[in-house]
C-alpha cells in the first residue's frame, strides 16, 4: 500500500475526463464514503469504465452506446496537513468501515470517527469482489459484524489479491490533486 507521498501518480476511470473533481457530484454510500477515488492502479482504473459507463447511462448522463470511457492522470502535491487514514491490510476494520458507509446505520461510531479524515486509503473492492461484502451486508454470511461473519466474509476476500483505493473527501484534500491528462478509453467489444 502506497502512502500518500508528493509526486505519486493516481488514476481515475470514469465515462467523462475530470480534470477538477468535484465533491456535490460525488455519490455517498461509497466504500469510504462520499469522496472521489482513485488509485495507483491504471489497469484498475481501467477496469472500472465499463462500471462507470453503465451507470452514467443508466442515469441518463450519457446516452446509451458509448464505448470509451476516460483515464483522468493525477499528481499528488501536498499543499495542506491532511488527516490521512490507511488501512494496511483487508481486516475487520477495513470491513466494518466499508459496511458502515454502504448501509447506513450498520456500525454509526466507525462512519462518524472515519467523517473526521480528508483522505481515506486502502484495498477496493470491485466487481469480483463486490458480490461477497453485499452478501456480507446482507446477512448471508451471518450476523454482520460476528466474528464468524467476519471471517467467512475476509477468507472469501483475500485470494483476490485487491487493489488499493484513495478517496478525497474534503475540498482541502482535492487541492492536492494536480489534473495530469486524460486518456479516452475505447472499450473492447
Amino acid at each position: 500500500m502506497q502512502k500518500l507521498d508528493n509526486g505519486l501518480l493516481l488514476y481515475h476511470g470514469s465515462y467523462c475526463e475530470v480534470r477538477k473533481p468535484e465533491l456535490e457530484k460525488c455519490a455517498r454510500r461509497k466504500d469510504f464514503g462520499k469522496g472521489f477515488y482513485l488509485t495507483s492502479s491504471k489497469k484498475q482504473a481501467i477496469s472500472f469504465l465499463k462500471t462507470s459507463i453503465a451507470k452514467a447511462i443508466a442515469s441518463e448522463k450519457i446516452e446509451s452506446g458509448q464505448d470509451f470511457g476516460y483515464i483522468s492522470t493525477f499528481e499528488v502535491s501536498l499543499k495542506n496537513d491532511l488527516m490521512v487514514h490507511i488501512f494496511e491490510n483487508a481486516d475487520t476494520d477495513w470491513l466494518h468501515c466499508i459496511a458502515a458507509h454502504r448501509k447506513k446505520y450498520s456500525f454509526s461510531e466507525i462512519e462518524n470517527e472515519m467523517s473526521q479524515y480528508d483522505v481515506i486509503i486502502g484495498k477496493i473492492a470491485d466487481d469480483a469482489t463486490n458480490t461477497t461484502l453485499t452478501a456480507y451486508i446482507a446477512g448471508a454470511y451471518g450476523t454482520m459484524g460476528s466474528r464468524e461473519a467476519d471471517e467467512f466474509c475476509i477468507r472469501q476476500l483475500l485470494p483476490n489479491k485487491l487493489k488499493d483505493q484513495y478517496c478525497f473527501k474534503t475540498e482541502e484534500a482535492l487541492e492536492c490533486l494536480h489534473f495530469i491528462e486524460g486518456d479516452k478509453i475505447w472499450l473492447k467489444k
